[in-house]
């Protein structure tokens, strides 16, 4: 191992200590002219001490640090890793009878910046969001197939970035089980990795409460709300997107889960021009699960501004009484800001809201507790009156 050196500014050294994984460009010291994008380098302080391993970029991020001290990022280093992830998902009954998708890599939070790794029943999908983890797919693909007790078959690599990735892919999806209801994750055609499950246990809770009540799910993208609602007994389910292919593959899951059509209706159409002209007194229960308003700080103001007026629509004209799931996941908006913003749409209103649960990303998407930001999926179940 033979990596080159960075050395960092002293403002930065703070951060490090704090095992903060990312190195941000303004504060280093060292001529980054020579560099690769992607490519393996060490960090250290004026004094030549080493301390840490990671991928170079040429953003604002400059480094993404898969180690705090002088590491070999090998096929081995991959290896335990993975395995360390994979054991941390069985403490916590992942994969079971009833569930056998899950997140096996969250990356900082598994601390494997740029790395997210979905597991689908027989299916893992790498899905690299830097060029150091695109060029080390083939490290981590041995790595999984190397996992004690678990094995799949297919690896397939997608990518955040373009021209990246498998230009084949063997499989274009899979069937998996969740909370023992059946869905299909597309990602050859599907968002992120094929499915949403970052929000298992967000559409648990939905289930929970909806047995008997009206449920409108909007941004159903491909209804896994709608499933977990109409399986627990709901007295009608409406699933609202704008997208006709999302709409379609919710339909072929109510198949897949044997449910009778008529309690479900299909509604494509945007969100906000549905809440301003439709009776959106007519449900008991409305799920706003909106795609991130803001990827980039320079978009936050706007996306708060958007989740503002979304939600300050649909309480205005909820039913009294009825409850509301709403959800941002925009990780450059907090969880404070979010609570703040939906305060805000509520005092616009006058309604009475009540704050009944505050709801977050499952366990298999662990966050650091170096690195906050990995807090991405935040939400609020509330009561209007």
């Amino acid at each position: 191992m033979d990596y080159p050196i960075i050395k960092l500014k002293d403002k930065s050294l703070k951060s490090i200590r704090r095992k903060h994984p990312w190195v941000f460009s303004g504060g280093i010291y060292s001529d980054m002219s020579g560099l690769s994008e992607g490519e393996k380098v060490c960090i250290a302080d004026s004094k030549n001490n080493i301390l840490g391993t990671g991928h170079f970029g040429q953003r604002s991020i400059a480094v993404r640090l898969l180690s705090f001290n002088q590491s070999a990022i090998d096929a081995d280093f991959y290896q335990k890793k993975l395995q360390n992830a994979l054991e941390t998902r069985r403490f916590i009954d992942l994969p079971s009878e009833e569930t056998n998708a899950f997140r096996l890599v969250h990356g900082e939070g598994d601390q494997l910046p740029g790395l997210v790794i979905d597991v689908y029943a027989n299916c893992a999908v790498v899905q690299t969001h830097s060029s150091g983890m695109s060029q080390d797919f083939s490290l981590i693909e041995k790595g999984l197939k190397s996992l004690d007790g678990i094995d799949f078959d297919h690896v397939i690599h997608i990518s955040a970035e373009k021209n990246r990735g498998q230009s084949v892919l063997p499989v274009e999806g899979t069937e998996f089980l969740e909370n023992g209801h059946t869905f299909f994750a597309n990602w050859a055609k599907g968002q992120k990795t094929g499915f949403f499950i970052d929000q298992r246990e967000n559409r648990a809770l939905l289930g929970s409460l909806a047995h008997g009540k009206k449920v409108l799910n909007a941004f159903s993208y491909t209804g896994g709300f709608s499933i977990y609602a109409l399986k627990a007994g709901a007295e009608s389910v409406h699933s609202l997107d704008s997208s006709e292919m999302a709409l379609k593959l919710g339909e072929e899951h109510l198949q897949m889960n044997s449910i009778a059509g008529e309690k479900h209706q299909s509604i494509q159409a945007d969100a906000l021009r549905f809440f301003s002209e439709a009776k959106v007194d007519l449900y008991d229960i409305i799920v706003l699960d909106p795609p991130a308003f803001a990827k980039h700080r320079s978009a936050r103001h706007k996306a708060v501004q958007a989740y503002k007026r979304l939600n300050a629509m649909t309480m205005k004209k909820a039913k009294a009484g009825s409850l509301l799931f709403t959800f941002s996941c925009s990780q450059v908006v907090t969880p404070d800001l979010f609570e703040h913003t939906i305060a805000a749409a509520a005092m616009e209103t006058g309604r009475d809201v009540r704050v009944l649960k505050h709801l977050h990303q499952p366990p298999d998407h662990p966050v650091s507790i170096y690195h906050p930001e990995g807090e991405y999926l935040k939400g609020l179940l509330l009561r209007i009156d």
